[in-house]
């Protein structure tokens, strides 16, 4: 019971701190401004670069020596219309790590899994917001490579992305 105690207490010194400091502040112009520059500039800072849990996850499995498979491994420099069905490329051959990583029981398999998983997820309920160019290749046509290069190319068309 003293933590409940103890917890109620403080519950009501910061109701108290806030009505006395911010909703004054609020009543006039210059406190919503203020108070509307700090509801937004932490969103924008988090939400720079939706890849950055990727590129996190990609840096851990790049050194693995368990993952040894040939994937389509797109060009860093495709065109720029081009870019979101290049990225989609790199996540649909991640699938082909994951079943790689579960055939031979790999180490990094949680990293590659999650790199498909937030991938997944910061594409639009998987629909292509961009049409697909005459320019841009089908996954398929590209070269394959290691997966050393793979993840090379993946993490500057990441970087790219991010800019």
């Amino acid at each position: 019971q003293k933590t409940h105690l103890k917890s109620v207490c403080l519950q009501y010194q910061l109701y108290r701190l806030l009505n006395s400091h911010c909703f004054c502040l609020l009543k006039n112009g210059m406190g919503l401004i203020i108070f509307f520059l700090c509801a937004y500039v932490p969103k924008t800072e988090a939400g720079h670069c939706k890849w950055a849990e990727v590129l996190k996850d990609l840096e851990r499995i790049k050194t693995s020596k368990d993952i040894d498979v040939s994937l389509y491994t797109a060009n860093a420099d495709e065109d720029d219309e081009c870019q979101e069905l290049v990225m989609r490329c790199f996540f649909l051959e991640t699938e082909v790590i994951i079943q790689e990583c579960r055939i031979r029981n790999c180490s990094k398999t949680q990293d590659v899994w999650n790199i498909w998983k937030n991938g997944n997820e910061s594409f639009d309920k998987n629909k292509l917001t961009s049409t697909k160019s005459e320019k841009c290749k089908e996954c398929e046509e590209y070269e394959e490579k290691n997966f050393t290069e793979f993840v090379q190319n993946f993490v500057k068309v990441i970087q790219r992305d991010c800019k």
